[in-house]
């Protein structure tokens, strides 16, 4: 049972995805998903596939909202997995107007269970994705709570990220792309800086940026910039450089004083 802010009744943070939510419109997508990964990668290669996002929340809105997937293999991804994947995007995207774009994400099930990513990415497949095919990572993860653990390690790494945006900026990379990636991340780590004092969780970027600006009144107006821009096809450049020059270092330094960064991986 849902508390309100996405809490079990024991406090730790539910699954928020469902099956059964996604909207009708995104039924026959969803399906040639679960036939293209099953047909492409197979059951050598295939651990276990999950939905994310606007889809299984059930809040997708035809024609604007992208497909996400992750997949999780029995080996590190190979070059020729990554190749199929990108192939599957665009044979999904091409066929299926009523989404805009479609995201695979590969990793390793070693990766996904290790200690290291045990409150990153072995969280993203517990809270965040919803089992599409074989079986659930999450039923060998742990629990999880709205802490400053959680927040460290999912977020903590914002300051490493905005040389590459500034980069792509400069060098007119695709501005509905690079926004939608500045503002959604933005978001995310505005919310997950307050996670801890709110209690709670929550992937609505409305409500995250509305929970954010209860704690940092001072800049809700550019959080609530930063979910326009997460969302639009073409971002104000102004709009967009003011969020990767002003908002970002300042949330980038905010978020290393209250949690601290996140923990290096292994390259």
């Amino acid at each position: 049972m849902d508390d309100g802010r996405g809490l079990a009744p024991d406090g730790t943070i539910l699954r928020e995805g469902a099956l059964e939510r996604v909207p009708p419109a995104f039924a026959p997508v969803v399906e040639a998903a679960r036939a293209g990964i099953s047909g492409t990668f197979g059951p050598d290669r295939l651990h276990s596939a999950y939905l994310y996002g606007s889809l299984p929340r059930g809040t997708a809105v035809p024609g604007v909202s992208d497909l996400d997937l992750e997949l999780a293999l029995h080996d590190e991804p190979t070059a020729a997995d990554q190749a199929d994947a990108r192939a599957l995007e665009a044979a999904l995207d091409r066929d299926f107007p009523v989404i805009d774009g479609v995201g695979i994400v590969l990793s390793h099930t070693r990766t996904v269970l290790s200690e290291a990513e045990r409150h990153d990415g072995g969280f993203f497949i517990a809270c965040l994705c919803t089992p599409l095919i074989g079986p659930d990572l999450a039923d060998e993860l742990p629990r999880y709570r709205p802490t400053s653990l959680l927040a460290r390690e999912t977020n903590g790494d914002l300051g490493r990220l905005i040389p590459g945006w500034r980069t792509r900026a400069a060098e007119g990379t695709d501005p509905h792309v690079l926004g939608r990636r500045v503002g959604r991340r933005l978001v995310r780590t505005g919310f997950t800086l307050v996670m801890p004092r709110w209690g709670g969780w929550t992937s609505d970027l409305d409500r995250q940026a509305a929970v954010f600006g209860g704690f940092y009144p001072d800049r809700a107006e550019q959080m609530r910039l930063a979910v326009t821009t997460g969302r639009s096809v073409a971002p104000d450049p102004a709009v967009l450089g003011m969020l990767i020059d002003d908002l970002a270092p300042w949330l980038a330094a905010e978020y290393a004083r209250v949690h601290g960064e996140k923990s290096p991986r292994a390259l």
